[in-house]
């Protein structure tokens, strides 16, 4: 078994998912479904094809949600069925929501997407190789900040076992081997500053690319834990209580956190590295950056809230010229790998005429996407592993897009 590495993982499975839509390759399912019954049989026969242990789609169309169904098991073990109300961490799809509290902030006037980051924070930071460039607030949240994450370093000194789990099953062992302890969490300032000011214990010339702000994209989790930061920062509120307070609440997702010690563990979803191993439950401390945990139910609520700021009919969050913020190409042409994606809004990946984004952690598998013009989208989460065997997800991930690319065609 390799060891991967996480990092690199989200733009090469978004890559997959993207390339995927127009293969017809691996097993099929009966074509066309039109009404939810025949997607709910449809969806229900991934379960039986493929190596997906439980998963939950939404499918919305205008400001409507179409279907909303859930498949598998949460807890394949204890034979515990994944419901539209079962509790999953959405890795990366989690950095939508600092891309919200971001310009949430802005609205509010704290700062701008110009804003130099050392006019926010308490501490100076900057990159070594290039000690002389201003990081911007719009370099963090598109990707192209020169601040990197270090694969030697990521996975092992952010990811962590919570205390209490068992560290004799082969999940544990796996991240074991990936150099993941047990151990309690630490507060992301503290993870930030080991990891970017020069006397922390994580700090390395690694961390720093040798490039201007702006000038390339690199995908990086660490920096959008410091955009959250900025946000924390600014607003002298806990990111976790501000995103509550102005994302969550607003839209009624009741039973979405990132605080990972509020999450009802009766509620949450196992995450599988197959289906006879489960990881043991684990946080990590940049948890901005992967750690929502959320409901298919309420991630219908923000998908539904999302495609409606596209249109310019929600007003729920932000004015319409925030919504047009959060989505509006931030890059010039170019900068964003052609093979992964045409360009960056706030943390949001624009695609052709799509707006989306995906996530990949230990166990958790999702994506999120809508067209730009606001009219249909939907939402996947899964407690599969695609770190270890990507190609297992990417059929998964498959079916689901051929079949509510389907549905919608007949609707």
């Amino acid at each position: 078994m390799k060891h991967p590495f996480l990092i690199p993982l989200i733009p090469i499975l978004l890559a997959l998912l993207l390339a995927s839509c127009k293969k017809e390759e691996g097993p099929q399912i009966p074509p066309d479904p039109a009404t939810p019954a025949e997607l709910s049989a449809k969806l229900e026969g991934i379960i039986e094809s493929t190596e997906v242990p439980g998963f939950a789609v939404t499918v919305a169309e205008g400001g409507a949600i179409l279907f909303q169904e859930a498949f598998g098991y949460a807890d394949l073990q204890g034979r515990k069925p994944y419901t539209n109300q079962t509790l999953q961490h959405l890795a990366s799809v989690s950095k939508t929501f600092v891309g919200a509290a971001v310009v949430k902030a802005v609205e509010q006037g704290y700062f701008t997407l110009e804003t130099d980051i050392n006019d926010i924070l308490p501490v100076e930071l900057y990159n070594p190789k290039r000690p002389d460039a201003v990081i911007r607030v719009k370099h963090l949240v598109t990707h192209t900040s020169g601040l990197l994450d270090n694969p030697a370093v990521y996975v092992a000194e952010n990811y962590y076992i919570m205390p209490g789990e068992s560290l004799a099953t082969a999940g544990a062992q796996a991240m074991a081997s990936m150099g993941i302890e047990q151990r309690p969490a630490r507060p992301l300032e503290e993870f930030l500053a080991e990891f970017y000011l020069e006397d922390g214990a994580l700090y390395s010339p690694d961390n720093f690319a040798d490039t201007a702000p702006g000038a390339a994209w690199t995908y990086s989790n660490v920096a959008t834990g410091l955009a959250a930061y900025l946000v924390e920062t600014a607003t002298g509120q806990p990111f976790a209580e501000y995103v509550g307070a102005n994302i969550l609440q607003p839209l009624g997702m009741y039973s979405s956190t990132y605080d990972i010690r509020a999450v009802d563990r009766s509620r949450a979803a196992r995450c599988y590295l197959d289906k006879d191993a489960p990881f043991p439950f684990y946080g990590n401390d940049s948890y901005v950056e992967g750690g929502m945990f959320t409901s298919n139910e309420d991630l219908g609520k923000y998908l539904l809230d999302m495609m409606k700021g596209a249109r310019e009919s929600s007003g729920a969050l932000f004015s319409s010229a925030g919504y047009g913020l959060l989505f509006a190409a931030q890059l010039a042409d170019g900068i964003v790998p052609p093979d992964f994606a045409d360009n960056h809004g706030i943390f949001w990946i624009r695609k052709g005429n799509t707006i989306l984004h995906s996530g990949a952690s230990l166990g958790v598998s999702t994506h999120l996407e809508f067209d730009a013009s606001g009219k249909s989208g939907y939402a996947l989460m899964t407690n599969m592993d695609a770190s270890f065997d990507p190609a297992g997800y990417q059929e998964v991930a498959r079916l689901v897009h051929q079949a509510v690319e389907e549905f919608l065609e007949a609707n």
